[in-house]
């Protein structure tokens, strides 16, 4: 019976992102955000779980990709189209951008399960965080009282950079540092213990403006670190 414990996690993962697209299609991005998180944190209890009931196999790797590419694929992707669409009425056709982000993110999650260098890194930003770089985006635009980061949303043109960056991060062949601790010795595990404490110092200080944030903090720590090691 345990050897169905995470697989059942992950199914809650494509619950929960089913649940996410359904309120994404209707422009309701309060809840769409909350069920992509929440389908984040199955989606994180899986594999902890199967690690855990030492009863990981390849089901359940491709079970996880499949529930991901809902939760973390279809749904930035038709958050993106209605945020391009919104502020696009000029030249309807640009919405349709916004879905490279659910192809992108497809592409990448194809590439995990037959790479075998990504057990202890990543290669190409996971697209859990790029879903939820994309889900605050309308939370910001909603919250925010700052002007030019309302001007910036409001602009077609930027929301299709940050599809283009966003879907090149995810399946460029850049190596990024993973968050799971083999022990938790400061000295090897520096980068780590400063990129938390870095991400919750802008958390609690900017909120919603700091999960963005966060993300390319990740990949600029992530870039520094490459570079120091060579």
């Amino acid at each position: 019976m345990k050897k169905h414990i995470p697989n059942l996690i992950t199914l809650g993962n494509l619950f929960s992102g089913t649940i996410a697209t359904i309120f994404a299609v209707q422009e309701n991005f309060k809840l769409a955000a909350v069920f992509v998180v929440l389908g984040i944190v199955f989606d994180f209890f899986d594999g902890f779980a199967a690690r855990l009931l030492n009863v990981s196999g390849e089901l359940g790797k491709q079970l996880d990709s499949l529930a991901d590419m809902v939760t973390s694929g279809v749904v930035p992707g038709i958050i993106m189209y209605h945020l391009i669409d919104n502020v696009s009425s000029g030249v309807p056709a640009l919405k349709y951008v916004g879905l490279l982000l659910t192809l992108g993110a497809c592409y990448r999650l194809a590439k995990f399960n037959i790479d075998t260098r990504q057990s202890d890194s990543f290669i190409g930003l996971p697209t859990p965080a790029m879903s939820l770089f994309v889900i605050v985006l309308p939370l910001i635009q909603m919250d925010t009282d700052l002007d030019f980061i309302r001007s910036l949303l409001a602009n077609p043109y930027f929301l299709i950079i940050i599809t283009l960056l966003l879907t090149y991060l995810m399946n460029a062949e850049l190596p990024l540092f993973s968050l799971k601790f083999k022990n938790y010795n400061f000295k090897k595990n520096g980068l780590k213990y400063l990129f938390l404490i870095a991400s919750l110092l802008l958390l609690l200080s900017l909120e919603y403006i700091g999960i963005p944030l966060v993300i390319l903090l990740y990949v600029v720590l992530s870039m520094i670190h490459n570079l120091t090691t060579k």
